[in-house]
């Protein structure tokens, strides 16, 4: 059976940027940029020419890419011709082979917003789609609250998408912009759009995330017919997001239902890049990934009861949906105080410590795990000092270093220019071998200000090192949680800190006690201790 194109429109650049906290830079532009193309989507878009300095250097660049590189704008104003709107012009002097303009495809919009009238509002869409296609370039028309505006004023949002359509439009795109329309709902308005002329291999849908359902709509719009999805990366965007992208890619090449059905341009060898992609950006962003992500999250394929684990290592098929490697993610038996051996034993061999069933260690770690967390502690998150601690009880945990003493102070005062300030400072002291080493570090970042006792600490601990630095040094703190929890008798703190090194590994480590110094300065001794077990490095 012939399988039927399918293409894949990203505007991770565009409404991505529009999500809450995130500004691209023009080189982190081109990063993501280069990085949608290594996968395969078919349409990039830049961003709005003209709108910012930022979109503006990014097309200055002119970067060449595989996929349609697409600029996005809006339709011409009333009043004024396609040729002679300056906006427009913006948008079409940056020379992309691809035009996508937004326009109103609601009667209440084009009235109570714009304050035109209705036919005015559709010669506007029709002129300027018209233009674009004169000038060869493909055209898309962003068909802004559509579904709104066709339960508004059913005529009306049909008659704009249809001068879009008679105009030369390559694609109209079918925009749910308030988020609130059920995937039944874009089902069936797709297929009446069809009905009305539109033809489903000239059909976008571009969904948000309002009610949790952009996936969903999404997939019901293909199901419907429409032949172009379009989303973001980890399904940035204004309000509650776009379209995830990151889950509808997979769920299209690996689901019978869609790969059966469809090509794409993406491969299922690229599909593998899938995970690592979704982490970068969140790199770029300075964020930390969502563990419960479709596909692409840590937790993804994590399998914490012991009966799941125990099924796992018979047939993946039992839990898992997917082969966690086809997005290039990997499988996770979590330990916690809910674990059995069978969890044990593949934690362990995953971090390439066999343990045949029946050894007495096995006892002693759940023994000291379900201890330990009965106090405070959470192996669950925290796989690293899991690793740490069932070495431990294995007799296999080098001793690298001695901690002698540390301690933190914290003094409010003023600076030279009379000032209220805070200085944190922090002293060490290890053995290592023979030698005794004493680091003393301030918390004060390149503009003069304090990041705190635990940034202190961690800057003095990780300052000398002697035989173990250069591993110390390619290792970063990326996440730090603090939760007050219940420990026995009395309230503890708990601090989960993650850590980073060059190659991308990533790992979480644990620590506890009653005052949120000593907490931290736990975790991240342990943050270090993993680093030097995983790197392999020879205690002196």
């Amino acid at each position: 059976m012939t399988k039927e194109k399918l293409f894949l429109y990203d505007t991770t650049l565009r409404d991505g940027q529009q999500t809450q906290g995130v500004q691209f830079s023009t080189a982190e532009k081109l990063q993501i940029a280069a990085a949608l193309d290594d996968l395969g989507i078919d349409h990039i878009e830049g961003g709005w020419p003209g709108a910012n300095p930022t979109d503006s250097e990014f097309f200055e660049a002119a970067p060449k890419y595989n996929a349609t590189f697409t600029a996005f704008g809006m339709t011409k104003r009333a009043g004024r011709s396609a040729e002679n709107d300056d906006i427009l012009a913006a948008v079409m002097n940056a020379g992309t082979p691809a035009v996508c303009l937004v326009g109103k495809a609601s009667a209440f919009h084009v009235t109570d917003a714009l304050g035109i009238s209705k036919d005015e509002n559709t010669e506007n869409v029709a002129a300027s789609i018209a233009h674009i296609v004169k000038n060869g370039r493909e055209a898309l028309f962003d068909a802004e609250h559509f579904f709104d505006g066709y339960k508004f004023d059913a005529d009306y949002a049909l008659e704009s998408v249809l001068a879009a359509y008679g105009a030369g439009a390559r694609w109209i795109v079918l925009c749910d912009t308030n988020g609130g329309t059920l995937p039944s709902e874009i089902y069936a308005i797709v297929k009446a759009v069809i009905a009305a002329g539109v033809p489903g291999d000239h059909l976008a849908i571009h969904t948000h995330n309002d009610t949790e359902n952009a996936v969903a709509g999404s997939l019901a719009a293909i199901d419907a017919g429409a032949r172009q999805v379009q989303g973001t990366l980890n399904g940035l965007g204004e309000r509650c997001g776009n379209a995830n992208l990151t889950t509808i890619i997979p769920t299209l090449l690996l689901k019978p239902e869609y790969a059966e059905k469809f090509e794409l341009g993406i491969s299922l060898e690229s599909l593998k890049s899938l995970t690592h992609l979704s982490r970068a950006l969140d790199e770029i962003l300075n964020r930390v990934p969502a563990k419960q992500a479709a596909y692409v999250g840590a937790s993804a394929f994590a399998h914490k009861s012991g009966l799941h684990a125990s099924a796992i290592l018979k047939n993946p098929m039992t839990y898992e949906h997917v082969d966690p490697e086809s997005v290039g993610n990997t499988r996770i038996i979590p330990m916690s105080n809910q674990a059995g051996q069978s969890n044990l034993i593949k934690r362990l061999g995953d971090a390439g410590y066999a343990v045949e069933k029946g050894d007495p260690a096995l006892g002693r770690i759940l023994d000291r795990i379900k201890a330990r967390e009965t106090a405070g502690y959470s192996y669950d998150t925290a796989q690293a000092s899991f690793e740490l601690m069932a070495l431990d009880e294995l007799g296999k945990l080098p001793k690298f270093f001695d901690v002698e003493r540390y301690k933190v102070t914290v003094e409010r005062r003023k600076n030279m220019r009379g000032e209220m300030v805070t200085v944190s400072e922090a002293v060490v002291v290890v053995q290592i071998g023979a030698d005794r080493m004493l680091s003393v570090s301030e918390s004060v970042d390149e503009n003069g200000n304090d990041r705190g006792p635990i940034n202190a600490l961690s800057n003095a601990l990780a300052k000398d090192l002697g035989p173990y630095q250069d591993s110390i040094d390619d290792m970063r703190l990326v996440d730090f949680k603090v939760r007050i929890t219940d420990g026995g008798t009395e309230a503890v703190t708990r601090v989960i800190i993650d850590s980073e090194d060059s190659l991308g590994n990533r790992w979480s480590t644990v620590g506890v006690s009653p005052n949120i110094v000593d907490a931290s300065f736990e975790a991240l001794l342990e943050a270090i201790t993993w680093k030097l077990v995983h790197d392999k490095v020879r205690a002196a």
